[in-house]
C-alpha cells in the first residue's frame, strides 16, 4: 500500500544575508513547514527582502522498506524558483511557485543518512510567471506549503480523472481515466479495480479489469441510480476507491468528487439545470506577517468566511491556483471557483509563455476532480490579447478537461473570444468617460459582439474606491453603495451570470500600488479577516432562513459626518423592515429600498431625513439621543442593535475561531481584538496598542504588539507541537487585560473538521 508521511518538521534553514551579519557564520535556525523566508511587518517595509536566494535542509533516514519501493518528495508549492538535491545530486528544478511537483528519490538515496537540501530564489525572475513586469501583489519566498514523503509499489497509480457525463439523467454514469507510473519500465501483469461509495461509505457500483504492462485503465461505470447532486446547499461528495495488484505489490487510490452539471450560458449560470446568479469575491491566499505560509486552518477559515459569513457562492482564485486545502473545503461546504493560472497583466517572451501553458496543465491536472471548480482560467489577468498564445492555453485546457469552460479575464472592451466565458473586469462605475453612474456596462457592449455570449463580471470596485477599516462614514456609506449598485444590475441583468467583488480582504503589495503602505485597501475585510461595512453588503443577501443579517452603516455619532447627524441612515440586512426606536421613545419602522435597488434579494432599509421627525434626532446643540434598532421578519423582532449615545471605552473582546487546536498538524488560529463600548459596538477610533502573550505549546504569528486599526485588530496563534493547554493574554493601557484559553491535542482531527487528506497526483 502507498505510505504518506508529512515532513513539515525537522528543517534547517539558512538566509545567506543573516549568515553573513552572524559573527559565527551558521546563519542557520530550524524551523517547520509552512515557512516564509521572510516575517514581513503589517506595512511600510521594502519587498525586496525576500526577493533573493535562501535554502532549506533536512535529513531522511533510511527505511528498511525504501530498498523495495519507490519513494518520492511532493512538495505543495514553493515560492518561487525551486531546485531540489539530494546527497549533493540536483533532482529537479521547477520554476513556478503555484503547483506542487514531485521529485523521485528512490534511486538516489543511501543506507545511512541522506541531505536534502532545497534552495530557492525569491527573485522576480522575467522567465517565470507572472513576473516580468509590475503585479499588484506579492510572491513571498518559502516552503509555503506542505511538503510529504511518499512511498509506493514499484507499478502504482499515478493519478485519476473523473468525469459525471449525464448528470441530470436519471440513470447516472462515470468515466475513469487512470494513469500508472512505473518509473523502472517493469514487465507486470495485474488487476485493476475499482469501487464507487456514496456519502456514508456505501458501495454503489464496482468493476474490474485486467491490466499488463500498460500505461493507463478507462473505465464506465454505468446505470447508477439513487445519486445525490453535488450542489451548493447540499455539496455531496462521493469517494472513488482504485487499487491496482500487480506482482510487484499493491496500490490504493483514493479520491473524492461530485456529480454535478455547471453551465455558463447566454442567459445565465445553470448549476445542475437551474439557473444560480453569481455573487463572490476574489481572494489572494496571503496573511498579515506570514506572506503566504499558513496551514489548512487558516486555509479552510477563509472557505468559511467567504461561504457562512459573506453569503457568497464563489470566489475567485486571483490570481494563481491556491493551496489543496482551500479548494478541498470548497468542495465540502458547498462554494463555487473559479480558478485560473498565475499572472498579471504582463505577458513575456517565448520561454515565459511555455511556463505559463505548462501552468494550465498543471493546474488543471492537480485540481480536475474538484466539484467545486466550475471554470478554468486561461488567460494572464488583464493582458493584452495574443492570439496564438491564447489559442494554445485554451487547446491545451479543452484536451485536458473537455467538461468544464474556460474563461479569460480581460479588462479590455472588445477584446477576443477565444474562450467559452468573456469574463470581465468592469469598473465602469467609477469611469471617467461615461456621461452618468453607470454600474455596469451592457454585455454587448463589452464584447463588441452581435450576439449574446456567456458573460461574467470578475471584478469591480477595489482599487477605483479603496476604503480603510477606520475612514470617516461618508466614505464608508460611498463603498457601500458602489458594491450594492453592481450587484443590484447584475440580478437585473439574466445575460450576466454574476459578478464577483473585488476583494475579500486588504492585502500586501508592491511598492507602486496600494495606499504607499503596501497594503491595497480594496477588501470588504481587513487584512485580519475582519468585516468592514461592505461585508454586509453580501451577506445582507443571504437567506434569513440561513441567517439574519442587520448592520447599520453608521459609526452613530452626529459629527462625523460633513453636515452633521446620521440621516440618510442605510441599514444591510435581509430583515422584511426595520425599525428605529429612540430614546425620547420616538418609533418609526420602514422596510427595503426596492424603487433604489430593485433587483437584490434584500436591498438595504434606507432611513431619510424625510422619514424623521425634525427633532426626533436633535439639532445641533441639543442632547444627542441613543437608538435600538430592531429588525423584523413576518413581524416577529429577530434581530436587535443598540447604540448609546455616549460611548465609553468599556472592554477588550478577545474572539478566537476555535478553542482546540491539532497539537501534530501545528493547527494555527486566527484571535480577533475588538475595543467595545458599553452597548458592545466597535469604537473604531481608539488606536490605543495592544501587546499579546502566549503561555504554553504555542507561539504567536507576528510581532508581540498590534496597534488597533478601526477599533480592532487580529494576530494567529500556531500549535508548536506539544498537547496541552494555551493562555492567550491581550493587555491594554486602557483595559483591563483579556485572557482567553485553548487546547493543543494530539491525535485524530475532529469529524466535523476531516478532510481530504491524501496527496492526488505525482506532478
Amino acid at each position: 500500500m502507498r505510505r504518506i508521511t508529512g515532513l513539515n518538521e525537522g528543517w534547517l534553514f539558512r538566509d545567506p544575508l543573516a549568515q553573513a551579519k552572524d559573527n559565527t557564520g551558521s546563519g542557520e535556525i530550524e524551523i517547520s513547514i509552512p515557512h516564509s523566508a521572510v516575517e514581513l511587518p503589517f506595512n511600510y517595509f521594502d519587498e525586496t527582502t525576500y526577493q533573493r536566494a535562501f535554502e532549506y535542509e533536512r535529513q531522511i533516514p533510511w527505511q528498511e522498506d525504501f530498498a523495495d519501493r519507490e519513494v518520492y518528495l511532493h512538495f505543495e508549492g514553493v515560492m518561487a524558483d525551486t531546485r531540489v538535491s539530494l546527497n549533493g545530486t540536483e533532482l529537479i528544478h521547477h520554476a513556478d511557485g503555484y503547483t506542487p511537483f514531485s521529485v523521485r528519490l528512490s534511486e538516489h538515496l543511501t543506507r545511512g543518512t541522506n541531505r536534502l537540501t532545497v534552495s530557492i530564489d525569491g527573485s522576480e525572475n522575467p522567465d517565470i510567471p507572472p513576473f516580468g513586469g509590475r503585479i499588484d501583489y506579492l510572491t513571498y519566498a518559502g516552503i509555503y506549503r506542505d511538503v510529504w514523503l511518499m512511498s509506493f509499489a514499484r507499478v502504482f497509480v499515478k493519478s485519476v480523472k473523473i468525469e459525471t457525463p449525464n448528470v441530470l439523467a436519471d440513470r447516472k454514469s462515470i468515466t475513469v481515466t487512470g494513469r500508472i507510473e512505473n518509473p523502472q519500465d517493469l514487465p507486470y501483469e495485474g488487476k485493476v479495480s475499482v469501487v464507487l461509495l456514496d456519502a456514508e461509505g456505501h458501495e454503489i457500483a464496482e468493476s474490474s479489469q485486467a491490466i499488463q504492462d500498460g500505461n493507463s485503465f478507462l473505465f464506465r461505470l454505468t446505470d447508477l441510480e439513487n445519486i445525490t447532486l453535488w450542489d451548493i446547499e447540499t455539496p455531496t461528495l462521493h469517494t472513488l476507491k482504485v487499487t491496482l495488484e500487480t506482482d510487484h505489490g499493491t496500490d490504493t487510490y483514493e479520491e473524492r468528487f461530485g456529480f454535478r452539471d455547471a453551465r455558463f450560458t447566454p442567459d445565465g449560470f445553470r448549476l445542475n439545470g437551474r439557473p444560480l446568479k453569481i455573487l463572490g469575491l476574489n481572494r489572494h491566499q496571503s496573511f498579515p506577517y506570514t506572506g503566504y505560509a499558513q496551514g489548512r486552518a487558516s486555509q479552510e477559515k477563509d472557505a468559511e468566511i467567504l461561504k457562512y459569513e459573506l453569503g457568497c457562492n464563489l470566489v475567485r482564485t486571483s490570481h494563481y491556483p491556491q493551496s489543496k486545502w482551500f479548494l478541498d473545503h470548497c468542495d465540502r461546504i458547498g462554494l463555487l471557483v473559479l480558478e485560473e493560472i498565475p499572472g498579471w497583466q504582463h505577458i513575456g517572451g517565448k520561454v515565459w509563455k511555455e511556463e505559463a501553458v505548462r501552468n494550465v496543465a498543471r493546474m488543471i491536472e492537480r485540481d480536475w476532480n474538484h466539484p467545486s471548480i466550475v471554470s478554468w482560467g486561461v488567460r494572464i489577468n488583464e493582458s493584452e490579447d495574443d492570439h496564438a498564445f491564447y489559442a494554445a492555453t485554451n487547446s491545451l485546457a479543452r484536451e485536458l478537461d473537455p467538461t468544464r469552460q474556460t474563461c479569460g479575464i480581460r479588462k479590455h472592451a472588445g477584446s477576443e473570444l477565444l474562450e467559452d466565458i468573456y469574463t470581465m473586469n468592469d469598473f465602469s462605475l467609477c469611469s471617467d468617460l461615461l456621461p452618468e453612474r453607470t454600474p455596469l456596462l451592457p454585455p454587448r457592449a463589452i464584447t463588441g459582439l452581435e450576439k449574446d455570449v456567456p458573460y461574467l463580471v470578475t471584478e469591480f470596485n477595489g482599487h477605483m474606491f479603496p476604503t480603510k477599516a477606520g475612514d470617516n462614514e461618508l466614505r464608508q456609506v460611498e463603498h457601500v453603495t458602489r458594491h450594492l449598485e453592481i450587484i443590484d444590475a447584475a440580478f437585473a441583468n439574466q445575460n450576466i451570470a454574476g459578478c464577483i467583488g473585488w476583494c475579500m480582504f486588504d492585502y500586501n503589495t508592491h511598492k507602486d500600488f496600494g495606499s504607499g503602505d503596501r497594503v491595497c485597501h480594496h477588501g470588504v475585510l481587513t487584512m485580519f479577516r475582519e468585516p468592514k461595512f461592505a461585508a454586509y453588503a453580501y451577506a445582507s443577501q443571504t437567506s434569513a432562513e440561513k441567517r439574519t443579517v442587520m448592520k447599520p452603516v453608521t459609526y452613530w455619532s452626529r459629527g462625523e459626518r460633513d453636515i452633521g447627524g446620521v440621516l440618510p441612515l442605510m441599514i444591510l440586512t435581509n430583515c422584511d423592515e426595520v425599525e428605529l426606536q429612540f430614546s425620547d421613545g420616538t418609533r418609526l419602522r420602514k422596510g427595503g429600498d426596492r424603487e433604489r435597488f430593485p433587483h437584490l434579494p434584500h436591498p438595504p432599509v434606507i432611513f431619510s431625513k424625510a422619514d424623521v421627525p425634525d427633532d426626533a434626532l436633535g439639532k445641533w446643540g441639543l442632547k444627542w439621543q441613543g437608538v435600538t434598532i430592531n429588525g423584523y421578519i413576518a413581524g416577529t423582532v429577530v434581530e436587535t442593535v443598540e447604540f448609546v449615545a455616549e460611548p465609553v471605552a468599556s472592554r477588550l473582546e478577545i474572539a478566537p475561531d476555535l478553542t482546540v487546536l491539532q497539537a501534530d498538524e501545528r493547527e494555527e488560529v486566527r484571535i480577533i481584538v475588538r475595543a467595545l463600548d458599553q452597548a458592545g459596538q466597535v469604537l473604531p477610533f481608539l488606536s490605543d496598542q495592544i501587546s499579546i502573550s502566549v503561555d504554553g505549546p504555542a507561539e504567536c504569528l507576528g510581532p508581540p504588539h498590534s496597534p488597533l486599526s478601526g477599533g480592532t485588530t487580529g494576530f494567529w496563534v500556531r500549535a508548536t507541537g506539544e498537547s496541552g493547554n494555551i493562555r492567550v493574554s491581550v493587555s491594554s493601557s486602557r483595559f483591563e487585560t483579556e485572557q482567553v484559553v485553548l487546547e493543543a491535542k494530539r491525535g485524530e482531527r475532529p469529524p466535523a473538521r476531516k478532510g481530504n487528506h491524501h496527496i492526488r497526483a505525482l506532478a
